[in-house]
């Protein structure tokens, strides 16, 4: 039953995003600031879920060792065009602005072996994070909590989360951005 599932979800995935001729949409979600040098929350901010996933050689990462960081989470998945069109301006953004406190944390969904993901991190030259979302025998486990978390499923990738230094999603984006638009956004948070 769960593989039905999951084949039905990914379907659904690759219908309402990957190819789609949708406008890409953003939703700014967001309270006071907890200390004066970030930017006001908007009133509907929650807090980014936490969660632990691997890496492509079996690190453990938590959303909550990130605290203190301004983090992009995006979903993402190596067979989607848009999702690729993205990696150039994630790496850009990381090499220019790690220093100063972003992360990028990129998940990836039913994209194959651990092995075949870090050969395509190394193709695409990805200096960031890399997760696989997938715990035991379970898929797309941190895709539904985030989804639950922001009020609706995420239903196309790539999508993407910008989280203050407070760890509360401030602004979710559905389909690619420019490294220019990710900054513009990411700016007075960091």
């Amino acid at each position: 039953m769960r593989k039905i599932f999951t084949f039905i979800t990914l379907i659904g995935l690759l219908i309402v995003s990957c190819g789609s001729s949708e406008k890409p949409e953003s939703k700014t979600v967001s309270a006071e600031p907890k200390n004066k040098q970030q930017p006001a929350r908007p009133d509907n901010a929650v807090k980014a879920p936490d969660f632990t996933l691997a890496t492509t050689q079996g690190d453990i990462v938590k959303m909550s060792d990130l605290s203190g960081k301004v983090v992009l989470v995006n979903f993402w998945g190596t067979w989607c065009g848009p999702c690729r069109a993205e990696i150039p301006d994630f790496v850009k953004l990381y090499d220019k602005h790690h220093d100063k406190g972003l992360e990028i944390v990129g998940i990836t969904l039913t994209s194959g072996s651990p092995k075949k993901i870090q050969s395509f991190m190394d193709q695409w030259n990805m200096n960031y994070t890399v997760l696989t979302d997938i715990k035991g025998n379970e898929t797309q486990v941190v895709t539904t909590v985030f989804g639950k978390a922001t009020g609706g499923p995420i239903v196309g990738i790539p999508t993407t989360f910008l989280i203050d230094r407070n760890g509360y999603i401030v602004k979710r984006y559905l389909g690619p951005r420019s490294e220019e638009i990710f900054y513009n956004d990411l700016k007075p948070y960091l």
